[in-house]
């Protein structure tokens, strides 16, 4: 069996070789339920004017809040990063790919990955596992010669977005704010407020979004920092909802 294939001139190892259980004659559970810990979950990502800010909630749900700091914001190169939504285990095993792949890539061609490259690769070994797939709905974003962000779906669909994303249950109460309050070239400060509000509205609406705090991830043309607590209070003091 080949594990490796060619995507656009990357040799790739695909964890693409996922097989469902065949359960043998005897007695067993009809009705087999297996529960992995899910995000639940608001993730958005922000273009600002020399920018890419993603951020996410911190609830993780398992019939129950299963957690309340749980990190949904990861950086896969210096430039580079993904939230996740969908199934805790599903998300880190791909995030280990992408950063394995990343660093494999940049090694070398002596070249850093753009967020483009990056997306490319993650829709292929997405749709190659269409049939059985992974509960992972991301958004990519990062910088390149600008700033980039796409949305990914579970089946491997890449919608490429110039102004903001969002995945994730709390999806239509970020959309309204983002919606009503998203410019174009906004500051830096600007769209880091701009990205915890919308967060903030979807914890505050939908019951699978919540969490301590907001995970808030910054690129630029210099690389990339998690914005600190303190500072994501001081915004969030400021937020007024009905």
């Amino acid at each position: 069996m080949n594990y490796f294939k060619d995507v656009e001139g990357l040799p790739v190892s695909l964890i693409s070789e996922r097989t469902q259980f065949n359960l043998g004659p005897g007695a067993v559970n009809a009705n087999p339920t297996v529960q992995d810990t899910k995000t639940g979950t608001t993730t958005v990502g922000v273009i600002g004017k020399d920018c890419v800010i993603l951020a996410a909630d911190q609830r993780a749900v398992m019939g129950h809040i299963a957690d309340k700091g749980v990190v949904k914001v990861y950086p896969l190169t210096e430039f580079v990063g993904v939230t996740i939504a969908g199934t805790v285990g599903d998300s880190l095993a791909l995030i280990r790919f992408l950063r394995a792949q990343a660093n494999l890539y940049e090694v070398e061609r002596e070249s850093k990955i753009t967020p483009n490259a990056l997306a490319s690769l993650l829709s292929n070994v997405l749709n190659n596992n269409r049939y059985y797939p992974f509960i992972f709905q991301p958004i990519l974003g990062g910088m390149n010669s600008k700033p980039e962000l796409f949305e990914i779906t579970p089946y491997g669909g890449i919608m490429k977005k110039d102004d903001y994303a969002i995945t994730g249950s709390g999806t239509t109460f970020a959309m309204t704010t983002l919606d009503n309050e998203y410019k174009a070239n906004l500051s830096e400060a600007d769209a880091i407020a701009l990205a915890v509000k919308a967060v903030s509205a979807a914890k505050n609406r939908d019951i699978y979004s919540g969490g301590e705090s907001v995970t808030v991830l910054v690129f630029d043309k210099k690389g990339h920092r998690i914005i600190d607590r303190k500072e994501i209070d001081k915004i969030v003091s400021k937020i007024k909802f009905n």
